[in-house]
């Protein structure tokens, strides 16, 4: 049953990375000036919402909270 668990984990965690890393390299494209147009506040308000969301993902992966019980 573990191992179940572990293969599936690995089967849709790579698909979903993999997706993430293709979506990202099509954002990159955005950064060509000879196609698009933007501003230095436009790429912090990209990035800035892209590192808030990456972290709060992390955050669920590293969270012993959502683990333990509360006690008094």
């Amino acid at each position: 049953m573990l191992d179940d668990k572990k293969e599936r984990f690995v089967r849709i965690a790579e698909r979903r990375t993999n997706n993430i890393l293709e979506q990202l390299r099509l954002l990159g494209n955005c950064s060509n000036k000879n196609n698009y147009s933007y501003t230095e506040e436009d790429v912090k308000k990209i990035f800035s919402v892209i590192e808030t969301e990456l972290k709060e993902v992390k955050m669920k992966f590293n969270s012993k909270a959502n683990k333990e019980k509360f006690k008094l």
